[in-house]
């Protein structure tokens, strides 16, 4: 069996990581893997069972974050065995500002079967408070209460890992095109 693709999307929240990895997924015909969807209804039961204060809250939120994204691998793992190239849509915080965080997750993907990538949406900090602004979202309510102070903590700089930049002011679907035409074999 051959290596089939494996795009792990991420970029900062409210970049349109979602809306770029379902499309990437229609173009690929891949599975789309969302950290969000993969595993938030456990991880919220969880969160109310230890008493946690949110998805950041110090006292759970490392060991949270390593469960969640074993969840989302492990999920990618079994679609790349069975030859089902995958999306992954997470924020990817750690692979992206550590190389070799990204080095063992490629790692773990190409032991799978993958062909891995990581795609970083691009976008300034002006655009994403328009985005948060327009899209309104009930998540989005703290970080629109203090706009300023929230952008100003966001980590809005390249991976330092291997990565394909995308232009994230760009519709979807043309996001996913350009990532199409840019994606070829080559190792991680």
């Amino acid at each position: 069996m051959g290596e089939q693709l494996a795009v792990a999307v991420t970029g900062a929240p409210g970049a349109g990581k979602t809306s770029t990895g379902r499309e990437l997924a229609r173009v690929l015909g891949a599975a789309l893997l969302d950290l969000d969807t993969v595993t938030n209804p456990l991880v919220d039961l969880l969160m109310a069972s230890l008493g946690g204060q949110g998805y950041d809250d110090p006292q759970v939120a490392p060991q949270v974050r390593r469960a969640r994204y074993a969840c989302l691998v492990g999920a990618a793992q079994d679609c790349l065995r069975t030859g089902t190239p995958v999306v992954l849509v997470a924020p990817f915080t750690g692979e992206r500002a550590d190389p070799q965080a990204w080095a063992v997750l490629a790692r773990t993907l190409t032991e799978a079967g993958g062909e891995p990538w990581l795609a970083w949406l691009e976008i300034s900090a002006g655009e994403l408070g328009a985005r948060l602004r327009a899209r309104g979202a009930q998540r989005d309510h703290a970080k629109l209460a203090d706009l300023e102070g929230y952008l100003g903590g966001v980590d809005l700089a390249p991976p330092l890992a291997p990565h394909l930049a995308v232009d994230a002011t760009l519709p979807p679907q043309e996001q996913a095109r350009d990532l199409r035409r840019r994606l070829a074999p080559a190792p991680r």
